[in-house]
């Protein structure tokens, strides 16, 4: 019949060979193993996010008779959250819910600033710039701790899905599949 191989070893998953979000958060959890790194980006990276919807949200939008009253709620950083919750949703469904529930904390958080500027505090535009400023320095400081180059590397050239490994790693710790 033939000669039988029985000693076949399975090859390695080739990135094409799974989902592109497993790729993303593989290459995320290689560099992200030190404890207080991986703190600081639990902290600092949901707080870049928050800097990002603020600056957008700071930009003046055009105003459009169609939307009446609600012109204060549709504003640049609206297509932010929607162009991430669609993508979010085709990598991970479970994960895109979490991130909606944070994009929805965080549009309540940027309001509340935008009723603090209107009542005479810094401008909205000045904190977002500072709350982007310091979570960037605190995940620079991550990525020394972590003595890892390509910790900080990877945080910039994964900068759409670093939010989502953030709630990866709440879900996966709570025992969710996503």
């Amino acid at each position: 019949m033939g000669k039988q191989h029985t000693n076949i070893k399975p090859q390695p998953a080739k990135p094409g060979d799974q989902r592109k979000i497993d790729f993303y958060f593989q290459r995320l959890d290689a560099s992200h193993q030190n404890p207080v790194n991986l703190v600081l980006h639990y902290i600092f990276v949901p707080l870049m996010v928050l800097g990002l919807l603020g600056m957008a949200w700071a930009i003046p939008f055009p105003h459009i008779g169609l939307i009446g009253k609600y012109n204060g709620y549709f504003n640049w950083a609206s297509f932010i959250i929607a162009f991430g919750i669609y993508y979010y949703l085709k990598m991970s469904p479970l994960l895109s819910y979490f991130a909606l529930f944070m994009f929805f904390g965080f549009s309540y958080g940027i309001m509340q600033l935008e009723l603090y500027q209107k009542a005479g505090g810094a401008e909205l535009s000045a904190i977002s710039v500072a709350i982007l400023m310091i979570s960037l320095a605190g995940q620079y400081i991550g990525g020394k701790i972590e003595r890892n180059d390509q910790s900080f590397t990877d945080d910039t050239k994964l900068l759409h899905v670093t939010p989502l490994w953030v709630l990866y790693r709440l879900a996966r710790r709570l025992g969710l599949k996503y």
